[in-house]
């Protein structure tokens, strides 16, 4: 039974619409809240893709012009979620993705779209739809950073705010002669408002309007109060220290099982590792590299981006060779990283395989095949793929960054005697520091025993949503609390 209701607003939610992580954390979050007894309505703009996914759509709500034209708020379900859909095709009736046009140029009229999404939460959080009336409203990133901003501005009805940092990195900054096309009064423009270095700041505007702040990590919470990866809002952030608190992200851990995975060749758990081997055998033969046990098959699943850490791997390439090992990548980004991949692949037949895109069930594939994961980001708020990958007994290979750090157990020595180990560790996120790591990892590849306990160690943690929703339950009942009825 539910006794607290949540407005999440978003800008992308699996299985309608992913262009990442963000889609993930806001598809499996809300049904591991009903057992807390939270519900949650999950506000998303009316994409092409969610008006043809959403099922028994009805009319809640209309809006004569809604940034420059007629709209309409659509409530249904998808999978056990409750939705609603703004459906405003001038907005969202596009080919595309939900950011960029085909070319991978930003939408020109982003800044209208996604402040949209924010006013039409902050009328649905003010309790203007007709039987909705929530008791917090949780913006995520920049695309919904103005609804708490639009909350405080029109006053009225405020249910409690919290407001998510997925990735520091993107701020949605936009020029400042579009407040009034905003919707934001000529006083909302200083330093204590939405003004960001001289523009319109969607995510700094969350972080000073909402009741409390979030991310996806402990660690990433310290480290985003830094110069260093506070991107320029590290003062903002320390001056509200006292409202920011990190959760680790979980992973929908039925859609990630590999004891019942549809989109694998053969089902196991940490009590039949044997049967993993036929994956293994498939994934290489589906990447063109060399079908054999004997070599130690590392993967990607990864934006292909600075960020990540892409250009370490590119440069480590020498020394994946030289321990015999075998490298499978799946990603899209950057143009050059794309082609240093498929270059790599094409000198190296039988040892590297690439693939450009995203696809669902190759990352499935993916991590119930290769051996070990590579994630060597130089920045990470959370990071899933880890998480998938311990959940298939791919032993995850990370830089000790932000979630990375806080989800995986380094098999060092005392960890290994300990039995806890669940991958390995690297510091700093340098190309050096990514070799020794991939020569730790290749060393202990080489005892099978070791491999297999800490295939299983990783296997066996809880990687799911339980947690995380058990402290999101928690802090929602906080925000709640706090706001004067």
């Amino acid at each position: 039974m539910t006794d607290l209701t949540v407005l999440s607003v978003v800008s992308e939610i699996f299985p309608l619409i992913k262009t990442g992580g963000l889609a993930d954390v806001a598809g499996a979050l809300p049904p591991a809240l009903e057992a807390e007894g939270v519900h949650t309505i999950s506000l998303v703009p009316g994409y092409p893709a969610v008006l043809r996914g959403i099922v028994d759509p009805v009319s809640v709500y209309n809006f004569p012009d809604l940034f420059g034209g007629p709209a309409n708020l659509l409530r249904g379900t998808v999978e056990g979620l409750d939705l609603l859909a703004i459906d405003a095709p001038h907005l969202y009736a596009r080919a595309g993705g939900p950011y960029f046009d085909a070319d991978g140029h930003d939408w020109p009229d982003n800044a209208q779209r996604f402040a949209a999404l924010s006013e039409v939460g902050a009328r649905v959080g003010a309790g203007d739809v007709a039987g909705i009336e929530p008791d917090v409203l949780h913006a995520h990133d920049w695309q919904a950073g103005l609804a708490p901003a639009y909350l405080r501005f029109r006053g009225g009805r405020q249910p409690g705010t919290v407001m998510t940092v997925h990735n520091m990195a993107f701020q949605g900054r936009f020029w400042a002669g579009l407040l009034g096309a905003l919707h934001l009064p000529p006083e909302s423009f200083t330093i204590n408002g939405v003004e960001c270095y001289g523009d319109i700041g969607f995510l700094k505007a969350g972080l000073l309007f909402a009741d409390r702040i979030t991310t996806v990590s402990p660690t990433y919470a310290a480290e985003i109060q830094t110069p260093v990866w506070g991107m320029a809002l590290d003062g903002l952030l320390r001056s509200r220290a006292s409202v920011l608190s990190g959760i680790v992200n979980g992973i929908d851990a039925a859609v990630w099982n590999p004891a019942a995975d549809n989109l694998i060749v053969a089902d196991f758990s940490p009590n039949h590792l044997e049967r993993r081997a036929a994956n293994k055998s498939s994934l290489q033969a589906w990447f063109g590299v060399e079908t054999t046990r004997e070599r130690l098959l590392f993967g990607m699943v990864s934006r292909l981006t600075w960020q990540k850490g892409v250009d370490l791997l590119l440069g480590a390439m020498d020394e994946v060779l030289r321990l015999g090992a075998q490298l499978v990548v799946l990603g899209a980004g950057e143009p050059a990283l794309e082609g240093g991949f498929h270059a790599a692949a094409a000198a190296h037949p039988g040892r590297i395989g690439a693939v450009t895109g995203y696809d669902e069930a190759v990352a499935h594939q993916i991590q119930a095949g290769i051996d070990a994961l590579l994630v060597p980001s130089r920045f990470e708020p959370c990071g899933l793929t880890q998480l998938c990958a311990m959940r298939y007994g791919a032993l995850p290979v990370v830089a000790r960054v932000g979630g990375l750090a806080d989800t995986v157990i380094d098999a060092n020595e005392a960890a290994i005697a300990a039995g806890t180990g669940t991958g390995v560790q690297f510091s700093p996120a340098t190309q050096e520091m990514l070799e020794a790591a991939l020569r730790r990892t290749a060393a202990l590849w080489q005892q099978p025993d070791a491999w297999q306990r800490l295939q299983r160690n990783a296997m066996r943690q809880d990687v799911s949503w339980r947690r995380p929703a058990v402290q999101y339950a928690a802090l929602y009942r906080q925000v709640a609390s706090a706001v004067p009825r």
